[in-house]
C-alpha cells in the first residue's frame, strides 16, 4: 500500500471531520429535545395518546409491609400464614383482598390496581429511595416529577409543574441537570406543621403588587440583555423563567394553600388536623396534604408528591403499622372519592408505595419486628387509565420474593410516563456528553397488562 495515499495529516483531517459530525449530531439532538420538551415551562401536549394528565404520588417512606396491607397470603391449613399479623377481607365487586387496617381505602377496592410483583435493586433505604424517585440508586439524578414537568410543562402558568409536600430529602424534588425551572417546589419541610406550611420565600409585603411588577420588569429587562450576549447558555433562560414564575406564584399560591374556604364536611372527610402521632408515626397532618393535592390538581399542577413516614418498623411492628395505616387510610379514601366526584380521577394517576417492602414476622420467635425486603413488595395505582379491582403480579407463598408479573422501578417509571403520553425510553436530556432518561441505561418495560 502506498503510504502517500493516506498520510498522517490526511488521517487527522478526516478524523477531525468525523468528530465534527458527532458534535453536530449531538447539537441537533439537543435542539430537537429542547424544541419538543423544554426548556420552557409552558403547557405542552403529550406526543402520544395520554390516559392521564397528571400524577399524585403517595410516598410511604420507610417500606410498608406488603403482607399486612395489600399482598394477601391465604391461610395454610387452619393456621394463619407465617408472617401475617392482620386479617384480610374481600371488597367490592372485584373481591379484592385488603387488610383490615385499611377499611376506608378498601371501600375503593374496585378502583385499585395492585402491583404485587414490585422489586428493586437494594434493601438500603437511601439508595432505594433515590432509585424510586430518580431511577438511579448511586448518583443524584432528576426526580421523576422533574421529568414529567420537563415533558409536559404545567397547565397553569402561575404555578410550577411539580410540587412536593412535607418532604425532608432534596432528591425528592431536585431537577439536577435539567433546567432549574423543572425543579419541584417543596411545601412543608422536615415534618413541619402543615397548617403553617407555605412556599419558602414566597411572601413579600414590602411593596404593593403593582410596584413589584415594575421592579421585576426592570430586572428582567437587564436579564434579557445579559442573555442576548450568551445565547448558548440555556440555564439563563431557565433562571429568568423561574423569577417570573416566582412573582406569579406570589399572587396565586397563598390562596391555593389556604383551605379555610373548604366546607366542614370536607375537612372532616380528610381528617384534617386529626392525625395520630404515637410510636414512629410523627408526621404532620396527612389529611391536609391530601386535600392540598386535590386543590393543586384542580389548579393544573402536573405532578404532586405527598410524603408520609416512617413505615420503617424494625420494632413495635403491630403498633406502628396500625398507627401509620390509621393516619393515611381515611385521607387517601377521601382523596379518591373527591377526585371521582369532581371528574378528575379518570385522568389523574394516583400512585401509592414506598422504597421497598418488609418480610413477614418470623413465627415463633416472639419478636415484634421486621426487616427490609426489596425482592418483593406492593404498589397500587388508581385512575389514569389503569384497571380497577385488578391484581397484577405476585410474590411467592411467603411474600418474600416477586415471582410473577414482576415490575421494577424502571418499569413503573416507564408505565407512568406512557400513561401520560410521553415516550418512556425516548424522553431524554443530554448532559455530560450523553443522553439521560428516567428509565436509566437499561430502559423500562411498560406494564401494558394493567391498562383498562
Amino acid at each position: 500500500m502506498n503510504p502517500n495515499l493516506f498520510s498522517r495529516r490526511r488521517m487527522l483531517q478526516t478524523a477531525s471531520c468525523g468528530f465534527g459530525y458527532f458534535a453536530l449530531s449531538a447539537l441537533c439532538q439537543s435542539a430537537r429535545a429542547a424544541a419538543t420538551y423544554g426548556p420552557k415551562l409552558s403547557d405542552r401536549p403529550s406526543p402520544f395518546r395520554a390516559r392521564a394528565k397528571r400524577i399524585i404520588f403517595l410516598c410511604m417512606s420507610g417500606g410498608p409491609a406488603q403482607m399486612d396491607t395489600f399482598d394477601f397470603k391465604p391461610q395454610v391449613g387452619k393456621k394463619p400464614h407465617p408472617g401475617s399479623v392482620v386479617k384480610f377481607y374481600r371488597h367490592g365487586e372485584s373481591g379484592l383482598a385488603i387488610s383490615e387496617l385499611m377499611p376506608e381505602t378498601a371501600k375503593h377496592a374496585d378502583k385499585l390496581c395492585l402491583l404485587n410483583g414490585m422489586h428493586a435493586d437494594t434493601g438500603n433505604h437511601a439508595q432505594s429511595f433515590l432509585q424510586l424517585h430518580t431511577g438511579e440508586r448511586l448518583r443524584p439524578r432528576p426526580s421523576m416529577g422533574s421529568w414529567v414537568s420537563y415533558g409536559l410543562g404545567t397547565e397553569n402558568q402561575d404555578l410550577p409543574g411539580f410540587i412536593s409536600l412535607n418532604t425532608s430529602k432534596p432528591q425528592v424534588y431536585a431537577s439536577q441537570f435539567l433546567p432549574p425551572v423543572f425543579q419541584g417546589t417543596p411545601i412543608g419541610i422536615n415534618g413541619e406543621d402543615m397548617s403553617q406550611a407555605t412556599i419558602a420565600n414566597i411572601a413579600s409585603d414590602h411593596l404593593p403588587a403593582s410596584v413589584k411588577r415594575r421592579q421585576l420588569d426592570l430586572v428582567q429587562a437587564m436579564n434579557f440583555d445579559h442573555q442576548s450576549l450568551r445565547p448558548e447558555d440555556p440555564g439563563l433562560e431557565a433562571v429568568i423563567q423561574s423569577m417570573e414564575l416566582g412573582f406569579r406564584m406570589q399572587m396565586t399560591a397563598p390562596g391555593l394553600l389556604d383551605i379555610s374556604d373548604e366546607p366542614a364536611s370536607v375537612l372532616e372527610a380528610y381528617r384534617v388536623g386529626k392525625q395520630r402521632t404515637e410510636g414512629t408515626c410523627k408526621q404532620s397532618d396527612f389529611g391536609r396534604q391530601c386535600l392540598l393535592a386535590r386543590r393543586l390538581v384542580e389548579a393544573g399542577v402536573r405532578f404532586i408528591e405527598l410524603n408520609h413516614g416512617s413505615w420503617d418498623q424494625h420494632k413495635n411492628h403491630r403498633r406502628d403499622l396500625t398507627a401509620n395505616c390509621e393516619a393515611t387510610d381515611a385521607p387517601i379514601a377521601a382523596l379518591l372519592s373527591d377526585l371521582e366526584q369532581r371528574g378528575l380521577l379518570e385522568d389523574t394517576l394516583v400512585v401509592w408505595g414506598g422504597e421497598f417492602g418488609r418480610p413477614g414476622l418470623t413465627p415463633g420467635n416472639g419478636k415484634d419486628e421486621t426487616g427490609h425486603n426489596a425482592n418483593g413488595f406492593t404498589f397500587w395505582l388508581a385512575g389514569g387509565g389503569v384497571k380497577g379491582g385488578h391484581v397484577h403480579g405476585a410474590t411467592d407463598e411467603t411474600g418474600a420474593r416477586a415471582v410473577d408479573g414482576k415490575v421494577h422501578f424502571r418499569d413503573l417509571h416507564a408505565t407512568m410516563l406512557h400513561l401520560l403520553g410521553l415516550p418512556p425510553n425516548d424522553l431524554t436530556y443530554r448532559y455530560a456528553g450523553r443522553a439521560h432518561r428516567l428509565t436509566g441505561p437499561e430502559g423500562g418495560r411498560v406494564a401494558s397488562e394493567i391498562f383498562a
